[in-house]
């Protein structure tokens, strides 16, 4: 008997194990694919670390997330943020963002669009900016080493191609069932992206799973690049924007949330919006080379609302449903699902999606 089972490996399932173990436990952590894969979410260099929410408990998440990445340190020499800021422009109450973050304290300020094109002369501005220094990047493929490398150095295990297959709860526990036979936990933690339906079945808030591929483009000079959000005219553009510099791949830019609704086991890997995303690139972003696109694939688990689901139910701990915007969160969700191992009755903002607003 373990006594705690976290199924999936990726950033959230890593942050939860890693927040875990520095509670004194010594989780154990089963990942269908082997170290390094790109079949779900959180593979690659970099995500936005974004902090233009006005939403008062994805600041209450943020601000609990921002202590986790900054109690990582510095694996190999470099903070995992790279606090390069970020702006916000378009179609959205940026005054209303300014003030939500100046009431936690974390600095933001509001250009014109003239100021902002002088300091960021590779982008293109026709509204007010939100412009904060306490945003940027996350180094994401480097977290999950480091996770990982701090979940084991704690006495932890993260075990690779090593595929759940069910799962069933009964009076001693939980039983999860391998390819080479059955372990049992007194606790699971499922954070197993977008096969978190096809584990656990009917019952969940509904969850789409769709393929999104942005793209890395060329920068044109040696112009400096904030992360982004751009919230577009729907009528000119398919979605939201975001993006961000990568070291040594170019500017990413992506729209959010347009991607194909796909099976996570039988993905096509076909690039969508491809010619919408160069068109995008040569109106708003002349510091880029709309020609130069490198699309890459991920997954987005979206609810239909994007509100997270983080809700323990009997000896099940649930985190799903991150909806393309969750990376960043990473440490603050492993702290509220650690919470509701310790604690089944534990209250978190995120108890799921309302049900009069979820199908299935």
């Amino acid at each position: 008997m373990t006594d705690i089972i976290v199924i999936g490996g990726g950033v959230m399932g890593l942050a939860t194990a890693w927040e875990l173990s520095r509670r004194g436990h010594r989780p154990v952590v089963l990942e269908q694919f082997a170290r390094g894969h790109a079949q779900g979410a959180s593979h690659g260099a970099t995500r936005n670390f974004n902090n233009a929410y006005d939403e008062a408990h994805y600041l209450d998440l943020l601000v609990r997330a921002r202590d986790g990445w900054d109690a990582l340190g510095e694996p190999g020499g470099e903070p995992l943020l790279r606090l390069h800021g970020l702006v916000t422009h378009g179609q959205v109450d940026i005054a209303s963002v300014h003030a939500r973050l100046g009431e936690r304290g974390i600095p933001s300020e509001i250009l014109d669009a003239r100021e902002a094109g002088r300091r960021w002369p590779g982008m293109r501005f026709d509204t007010d900016v939100l412009w904060s220094a306490d945003a940027g990047v996350i180094r994401a493929s480097a977290a999950l080493v480091e996770f990982e490398r701090r979940i084991v150095a704690a006495g932890g295990e993260v075990r690779w191609n090593a595929p759940a297959l069910s799962i069933r709860e009964d009076a001693a526990g939980v039983a999860v069932t391998l390819p080479d036979g059955v372990v049992h936990a007194e606790t699971v933690v499922i954070t197993a992206g977008a096969w978190t339906s096809k584990l656990l079945g009917t019952g969940l808030p509904r969850l789409r799973v769709t393929e999104e591929t942005p793209a890395h483009f060329a920068p044109l000079s040696e112009a400096p690049w904030p992360s982004f959000n751009h919230h577009v005219d729907p009528a000119s553009h398919p979605a939201t924007v975001y993006g961000m510099p990568t070291p040594g791949e170019g500017v990413k830019v992506g729209f959010h949330r347009v991607g194909d609704e796909v099976d996570p086991d039988d993905r096509p890997h076909r690039t969508t919006h491809a010619d919408a995303l160069a068109d995008y690139v040569r109106e708003w972003m002349p510091g880029l080379d709309p020609a130069s696109a490198v699309h890459l694939s991920c997954t987005y688990t979206s609810t239909d609302d994007s509100t997270f689901i983080l809700e323990r139910r009997g000896r099940l701990v649930i985190g799903a449903g991150f909806s393309g915007h969750g990376f960043k969160f990473a440490p603050g969700v492993g702290a509220v699902l650690a919470d509701l191992v310790a604690e089944p009755a534990a209250s978190t903002p995120f108890a799921g999606i309302p049900r009069t607003t979820a199908a299935g």
